[in-house]
């Protein structure tokens, strides 16, 4: 792992619970930036080269749910966020960070290879499709980041519901997502997509 990933952002308005995440992923090799604030966060995205935002749902001048918020109406899925949350623990807490566009929510105490290995997962995905969309050629359709991933897992075999496990998303925006690839690749079912998509090297093996 290096630096060319790009930084993954931990913001958590308590120092010590900031260090145990960043010191993990230090470990794994990855680049950090702590921070303490919802704003800080947002400053930290806006100078790109993030990889990943790793967030507490309490932080001193707003709140995780609405930094991701921000994050998703500037950024689109350009950006995985990750909740990292030991006050806001229960089942709605988590459904409310999913449905605001968070790509995972993880409830303090944690592992901290579990957090490496979904970090990995994440980062690895996003890089992975972003290599997609360089080598696209011309006259061949813009997929985001998170279409790109939706496609490479249907065309794995995975169904609507597994792409929504594994993505940590609700099936009802992994549907949207295919309405949307549907739309974008001009066919009308999920086989046609797949077919569509090999054909135009938008979709590869590993």
């Amino acid at each position: 792992m290096d630096g060319r990933t790009g930084a993954v952002v931990v913001a958590d308005r308590d120092g010590k619970s900031r260090a145990l995440v960043t010191g993990s992923l230090r470990q794994a090799g990855y680049e950090t930036v702590e921070v303490a604030s919802g704003w800080e966060v947002l400053e930290a995205v806006r100078r790109d080269g993030v990889s990943l935002v790793v967030l507490e749902v309490e932080l001193p001048d707003m709140t995780g749910y609405q930094v991701c918020r921000d994050l998703r109406n500037e950024k689109g899925d350009e950006v995985p966020i990750f909740f990292l949350s030991g006050t806001h623990t229960e089942p709605a807490d988590r459904v409310a960070g999913l449905l605001l566009g968070a790509d995972d929510f993880i409830v303090k105490p944690f592992d901290p290879g579990e957090l490496v290995a979904r970090v990995q997962r994440f980062v690895a995905r996003r890089s992975a499709a972003t290599r997609r969309a360089a080598g696209r050629p011309a006259g061949q359709p813009h997929l985001t980041d998170r279409e790109a991933e939706v496609l490479q897992l249907l065309a794995d075999g995975m169904k609507p519901k597994e792409v929504a496990t594994t993505l940590s998303i609700s099936p009802k925006t992994v549907a949207t997502h295919i309405q949307n690839l549907l739309g974008k690749l001009s066919v009308h079912s999920r086989a046609e997509l797949v077919a569509r998509a090999y054909q135009l090297r938008l979709v590869g093996e590993g």
